[in-house]
């Protein structure tokens, strides 16, 4: 009869043939850990779409009816293409800000502001009220 170490050390390397009941409840219990283990135990997604705060949102510029907000990038999703993108800053600004929550407004112009490693951390967004 093996010793506890033994079964441990058999089970911990993968050594029972495959078709014995070592082996198989090996399978079984593997299959039920990832069926189910809650997603949240696992951190390796970056959050996206966080909610929106005014302090995430900042005022730059208001001239000539153009107004121009700093959207810091950590409440989108990852870049994308230009209608999707837009798409997303028109959101993050209605529900950042109150007086846009229910105004119609247009994007007129997005740059990109970038850290030093070249990263988007925050998008300029130009903007019309209608």
């Amino acid at each position: 009869m093996a010793g506890p170490g033994s079964v441990f050390k058999r089970a911990f390397f993968w050594t029972y043939e495959r078709g014995s009941w070592q082996y198989d409840l090996a399978v079984v219990l593997i299959v039920i850990f990832v069926l189910l283990t809650p997603a949240k135990w696992f951190h390796d997604q970056p959050e996206v779409g966080a909610p929106a705060s005014p302090s995430q949102v900042d005022l730059i510029s208001d001239t000539n009816g153009q107004i121009t907000y700093r959207v810091d990038a950590r409440i989108l999703a990852p870049p994308e293409q230009t209608p999707q993108l837009q798409s997303l800053l028109h959101g993050a600004l209605q529900k950042s800000l109150p007086d846009l929550n229910h105004a119609r407004f247009e994007i007129l112009k997005i740059e990109p502001q970038r850290n030093d490693q070249g990263n988007v951390i925050a998008y300029q967004v130009t903007i019309r009220k209608k």
